[in-house]
């Protein structure tokens, strides 16, 4: 075929345009080259969050072949050249991340209950979890001699039930059991997944007395409880809860108000042994132990007193982990205090950003399902929000050392702490708002208080008290303990309970979330101008959470539960006993800060025993709701008029085969493949299920395990 004399020309200019670009990226990616690395975890935290996003095995393969592509095409363009470096390395990274996650997920499997059984067995003990603000003790159990039961099991008991419960003893006990549950509504808290990293197979309730293996007796209670005990016998209440959580990161003790008041204020990461902890401990220790070796003249002038002190600080923070729990929060916490200890003894700068990453790498690599959890991506977006500002030209010029007065030295310091907890604020603001539907709008300021608070009088005060405990002379420190975390709380009631404390918004759509993400990160690790580009996905991504719409019902996973939204923007439930746990979810899961109405008590709703029905949905377009709330079997003949003539039917039972919707019928079966749903009832009707066709992840389709004759399934009501 001729060739057109216009298309030489043309090809040409296109690739004179490309040139140029690539050149001008060349020249950007010279300018980051010492930024360039803190994308590797980034890279790989993507392959892992591609597996957790992506539902089947098929497109697992088909991202781990689109990576390929990129190395090659990274290969292609040259490895002399940074572009090509970076396409070919990034690609690899994920492909490493999303290959890891998988690998981790298979290695822990472990079998699933199939179905809500009720049955009696034995166990040996392997962890108790107290809970006295709720009167419960939750334990950890090994199932004995049961082949139909899965090989661990998380049992809660009341506290009575399990006084003076031990770790290592073998008890007998008759719980119903029930799988690991998945989240009640899009967009919640997705308990199945957790479970099964955990290898937790079951979750259930014990049922009566528990007996105990004679002769078994219980192991002396480790020091982490030994320790807490202790504590909430010196502070009572709330107060000693949290006292207990800063050592041992025990909460159970913690009453809801309280807990929910921390969360509400931006208090809450106060209460998860993380970063502050640690670091106040690391630092203590090297405070101490340099004023003690600096007597000595000769490991001072040998130089050993800066090595010794980093160690002595390294063995305290190792100690404290281990004290805590070594949950992964504070493994995270301990592994960066590590990193900043060997940057100090080299003598290179401690806190940056190359640390954070390589934080985050060792983390990653070692629990990469950590990714997906709020505890990861809140911790690691505050310190790198607080480093990356603390880096930048403008607040380094600020927080300079000058000559001038103490008081506006004094000034200009909390003027830097309140600007740094703004900056932590907003970019904590989209982690929260996805996990948790909420963020407090006051918690800058509150966290000017709290955490000199926490830091300088309660951790100070505890670790005295703990120390003179030793010989009896404990409990003045215990009272400036107390009085210390009672101020505390009250600071959190009172910025809890200020107007407009908390901004609620409905679920986050995932992919605006991942821009946000991204613009996030785009705006802090790079360090030219071309950092603002972030702001162009990171605003699109809150566009995107802020034009969500709410929902126009809510249906939990087992349909006894359905939230509707009202005219007002509030919304009402049809079973109005419903207990807090179900209202709070509700009320996350519609973005609403205000208590939830009876559905029946409102004038457009026509109830009876079995059935409620009202309209909902836009002027324009009105949709007839029909929700079952009876128990009584009702005959399908009786049932099918009154199911025709509405757009939605919603049963947590089965439905007689007469019974449709215009638009959809939503019953037991419906339900146990489609898990909680939100409704968005528009011109073109919308359903958002919990439970994603065709979802191969592991802990969607475990290897399950069946009762056997001794144990009696538990259903609900019959056809």
């Amino acid at each position: 075929m001729a060739t057109s004399p216009l298309q030489t020309p043309i090809a040409a200019r296109w690739a004179s345009i490309g040139r140029g670009w690539a050149g001008a990226l060349e020249t950007r990616l010279e300018a980051e080259r010492e930024r360039i690395g803190l994308w590797l975890p980034v890279a790989l935290g993507a392959g892992i969050a591609a597996w957790f996003a992506l539902p089947a095995a098929a497109h697992w393969f088909g991202m781990l072949l689109w990576l390929a592509g990129g190395v090659c095409a990274g290969l292609l363009i040259g490895w002399q050249s940074r572009i090509g470096r970076t396409v070919a390395i990034g690609c690899a990274v994920m492909a490493a991340g999303l290959l890891l996650i998988w690998a981790r997920a298979l290695w822990v499997a472990a079998p699933v209950l199939a179905a809500p059984v009720t049955t009696q067995f034995s166990a040996v003990v392997e962890r108790v979890e107290p809970l006295p603000a709720k009167g419960q003790v939750r334990i950890l159990a090994l199932p004995q001699r049961r082949a139909d039961l899965p090989p661990r099991i998380r049992l809660t008991l009341r506290s009575a039930q399990a006084a003076d419960l031990g770790e290592g003893e073998t008890i007998g006990v008759r719980a119903r059991l029930m799988p690991p549950p998945t989240a009640s509504l899009p967009g919640g808290y997705d308990f199945a997944q957790r479970a099964w990293f955990d290898r937790i197979g079951a979750v259930g309730t014990v049922l009566g007395e528990v007996s105990r293996a004679p002769g078994s007796g219980a192991a002396t209670p480790p020091l982490r409880a030994r320790l807490s005990a202790h504590i909430h016998g010196q502070v009572a209440g709330s107060a000693g809860g949290i006292a207990a959580a800063l050592v041992t990161g025990d909460r159970g003790a913690i009453s809801e108000a309280d807990e929910e008041a921390m969360r509400r204020s931006g208090l809450a990461h106060l209460l998860s042994i993380s970063g502050l902890h640690v670091t106040a401990v690391v630092g203590f220790a090297m405070v101490l132990t340099l004023r003690l070796f600096a007597l000595s003249r000769r490991l001072a002038l040998a130089g050993y007193v800066l090595p010794l002190a980093a160690a002595a600080g390294a063995l305290a923070g190792g100690g404290y982990t281990l004290l805590a729990g070594a949950e992964v929060p504070t493994l995270r916490s301990f592994i960066a205090a590590l990193l900043v200890l060997v940057a100090f003894l080299m003598g290179r700068e401690a806190l940056t950003l190359r640390l954070v990453a390589a934080g985050a790498l060792i983390v990653l690599v070692w629990r990469p399902e950590s990714l997906a959890g709020p505890s990861f991506q809140l911790s690691f977006a505050a310190i790198t929000a607080i480093i990356a500002l603390h880096e930048s030209r403008p607040m380094r010029a600020f927080l300079e050392r000058r000559d001038e007065p103490w008081i506006a030295r004094f000034a200009r310091g909390i003027a830097g702490l309140l600007v740094t907890g703004l900056v932590v604020e907003v970019a904590l603001a989209p982690i929260a708002l996805f996990h948790f539907h909420k963020a407090g709008l006051y918690g800058a300021l509150a966290n000017v208080v709290a955490i000199p608070l926490t830091t300088f009088v309660i951790m100070p005060a505890e670790a005295l008290a703990l120390l003179f405990d030793s010989v009896g002379l404990g409990a003045p420190f215990w009272w400036v303990t107390d009085q210390a975390l009672q101020a505390l709380i009250l600071l959190a009631h009172l910025v809890a309970d200020a107007p407009g404390a908390v901004a609620m918004l409905p679920t986050f759509p995932r992919w605006g979330f991942a821009l946000a993400v991204f613009g996030g990160l785009w705006l802090l690790l790079w360090k030219t101008g071309w950092r603002r580009a972030g702001a162009v996905p990171l605003l699109t991504g809150m566009a995107a959470l802020l034009v969500q719409p709410r929902p126009d019902i809510l249906v939990t996973g087992d349909g006894r539960h359905i939230a509707a939204a009202l005219p007002d923007g509030s919304y009402a439930l049809l079973r109005d006993r419903a207990g807090d746990y179900i209202r709070d979810t509700m009320a996350e899961a519609a973005g609403v800060d205000a208590p939830l109405m009876a559905l029946a008590e409102l004038d457009h709703v026509e109830c009876n025993r079995d059935f409620c029905r009202w309209s909902a949905g836009t002027q324009a377009v009105r949709r007839t709701i029909l929700a079952s709330r009876g128990r009584d079997r009702i005959e399908g003949a009786e049932m099918a008029a009154a199911c025709a003539a509405a757009d939605v039917v919603i049963s947590d039972r089965w439905l007689p085969r007469e019974c449709v919707g215009r638009w959809m019928t939503i019953d037991r079966d419906s339900l146990t493949e489609t898990g909680g749903l939100a409704l968005y009832l528009g011109e073109t009707p919308e359903a958002v299920a919990v439970l994603r066709t065709g979802d191969e992840h592991p802990w969607r389709l475990p290897q399950q395990l069946s009762g056997n004759d001794e144990a009696v399934p538990t259903g609900g009501p019959a056809r």
